[in-house]
């Protein structure tokens, strides 16, 4: 098989959650380009149509409340149901509540861990069944650098937690799912300009001199990561988490 060939994702089915926007939309968009058939996977209704539609080519949209497992099965029975199989997954559904931890409220702590970590949990769940199943497939989890870093000067004891949980999450299922030829991996980006970075424009010049690189990622600088873990060229890959944080986490 040639290089080429192992990257080519023609004909494979990818699900994709908190795919409507940002980082989501950014690797729904990658994993077509590479051949791909995908299923978007939002709570965002109207976003998610709006993003399916945009994409075409069979592209289809799918409201779900990541924290509710009635709602992940229905969500991924439909996936099976539309493209027959399930190759694909890639998690991407997550929030972040900033709040000193003496101050955090247990409602925030139980929303942040309930969309990041527990949502992930379920979803992953829901794809592997499809996976296993099929003796195939690959998930990639988004976790985040903060899932080794504690990240300053805001305090986010909630978001860092779930992140960390992810990480292990995927190493742990990617040990329990190797008989299985089912393989999990994690991405791990810094500061990214995404739809949440770019509501505190006030903290950038603060972050600045803690990346090597000395500036914030694209969402479209983490599609590169995602399409090898997905792909074939990853076939002997699992329980990684690859960091892609401009260089933040060696200091």
């Amino acid at each position: 098989m040639s290089v080429q060939q192992m990257f080519d994702l023609t004909g494979k089915v990818a699900a994709v959650t908190g795919g409507a926007r940002g980082i989501g939309r950014a690797c729904a968009d990658a994993l077509q380009e590479m051949g791909a058939n995908i299923a978007l996977i939002d709570v965002l209704e109207d976003r998610v149509k709006q993003s399916a539609d945009e994409m075409g080519n069979g592209t289809v949209g799918i409201v779900c409340d990541c924290t509710n497992s009635a709602s992940v099965t229905a969500a991924f029975d439909r996936v099976k149901a539309e493209f027959g199989r399930l190759d694909i997954l890639v998690t991407s559904a997550g929030i972040c509540i900033w709040s000193p931890a003496e101050e955090m409220s247990e409602e925030d702590w139980d929303k942040v861990l309930d969309i990041n970590l527990k949502g992930t949990f379920l979803c992953c769940q829901a794809a592997g069944r499809i996976m296993i199943g099929q003796k195939s497939g690959s998930i990639i989890n988004v976790a985040s650098m903060s899932g080794s870093i504690a990240n300053r000067p805001q305090a986010q004891i909630g978001y860092n937690s779930s992140k960390a949980g992810v990480m292990h999450l995927t190493r742990s299922l990617a040990v329990e799912w190797a008989q299985h030829n089912v393989r999990v991996n994690s991405i791990s980006p810094g500061y990214t300009l995404s739809e949440l970075t770019k509501q505190f424009p006030q903290y950038f010049d603060g972050w600045m001199p803690y990346i090597p690189m000395g500036r914030m990622a694209q969402p479209e600088e983490l599609v590169g990561a995602v399409v090898y873990l997905a792909s074939d060229a990853a076939s002997y890959t699992t329980g990684h988490d690859l960091v892609i944080d401009g260089g933040y986490t060696c200091w």
